[in-house]
């Protein structure tokens, strides 16, 4: 289907049904104020005025993919304690399908607890495991994974290192996804970084394309990006890769069109979860089968909107829709 405006685009957004397979967490924030040093050991007391619970990982990938106005299903395991009570309490108050979780009594799920006081991050406390699945656990998974994937439009790896997608599943999913005709984008960590072969889309961010091709060069050096991406192309087989470079906007090489799409000037208060939001709207434009100059300039500009909030945000879809109608890109 071909588009004239953003509009149409936008509007096809809420067709699209996403399958999330990755590593869901619990962000907990404690807030309060510092008025003393500890008499037991030279730190702060902080007095906790308020706690929060908010959906992290491939679970902020969802709310994501919701907020643009698409079904997103998620894909993951849990552990049989609180921080998964806490994780299935936020996905209702989301209206987030929780048919593709499975819950494990072999592992944790994964907690990352936030002290601030006076918009100071004090210290963080992280409770998880990055072992690999059993066995019966993996086994679990892609039963959920093989049942919901043919009813989706994009399939999404959104993978933290915490051991949940393994080299099988990523096969398996990947050639499930292809006999079906589906499309998948890869948000990729370090330990599966050269296992997602024949993917739609795979994308790094700089650092991670650096350290998971062992390459060293400057951030600004296009021609060694290039390069760099030509290079895992043809390691992982893959038919596009899109680059986020921070400041440096993005970089895609998807369909045999190459662009580079430099950042726009923004007030910068938190860059955390800009990764989940450039993911996410990638998936999107993939499904809609949008030129690879769309997906990179849409991408780059929702990643810049939610870095423009503190905290981990999802995309406002009014705000993204707003700045999209007044690019000058030919759909």
């Amino acid at each position: 289907m071909s588009y004239t405006n953003f509009n149409q685009v936008f509007k096809e957004f809420n067709k699209l049904r996403v399958l999330i397979i990755g590593d869901v967490m619990v962000d907990a924030y404690i807030w309060g104020a510092v008025e003393r040093i500890s008499p037991e050991a030279p730190v702060p007391i902080v007095r906790a005025t308020k706690r929060d619970y908010r959906l992290g990982g491939a679970a902020n990938v969802a709310l994501n993919v919701q907020a643009l106005g698409a079904d997103p299903i998620l894909c993951a395991v849990v552990g049989q304690d609180e921080g998964a009570q806490k994780v299935f309490e936020r996905l209702e108050v989301n209206k987030i399908s929780k048919e593709g979780i499975v819950e494990s009594s072999e592992r944790p799920t994964t907690v990352k607890t936030r002290v601030l006081s006076s918009h100071q991050h004090i210290v963080r406390v992280d409770e998880e495991t990055d072992k690999l699945l059993s066995k019966d656990e993996e086994t679990k998974v892609w039963k959920r994974i093989a049942e919901l994937l043919p009813t989706c439009d994009v399939v999404i790896f959104e993978d933290y290192d915490k051991g949940v997608i393994t080299k099988n599943l990523i096969k398996k999913s990947v050639e499930l996804a292809e006999k079906n005709g589906i499309p998948t984008v890869v948000d990729p960590k370090k330990r599966n970084f050269l296992n997602y072969k024949h993917t739609t889309l795979f994308k790094p961010n700089l650092k991670e394309l650096k350290e998971g091709l062992k390459l060293e060069f400057e951030k600004g050096d296009k021609v060694e990006v290039e390069k760099a991406v030509e290079i895992l192309m043809e390691k992982l087989q893959s038919k596009g890769s899109l680059i986020t470079l921070s400041e440096k906007g993005v970089y895609i090489n998807f369909k045999k069109e190459k662009h580079h799409i430099p950042a726009h000037l923004r007030e910068i208060s938190d860059v955390s979860g800009a990764g989940d939001t450039v993911i996410s709207i990638a998936a999107l434009c993939v499904a809609l089968n949008l030129s690879p100059q769309v997906i990179a300039a849409l991408s780059n500009l929702g990643g810049g909107l939610v870095c423009e909030h503190i905290g981990v945000v999802p995309i406002d879809k009014n705000d993204l829709l707003q700045e999209a109608n007044k690019l000058n890109i030919t759909l």
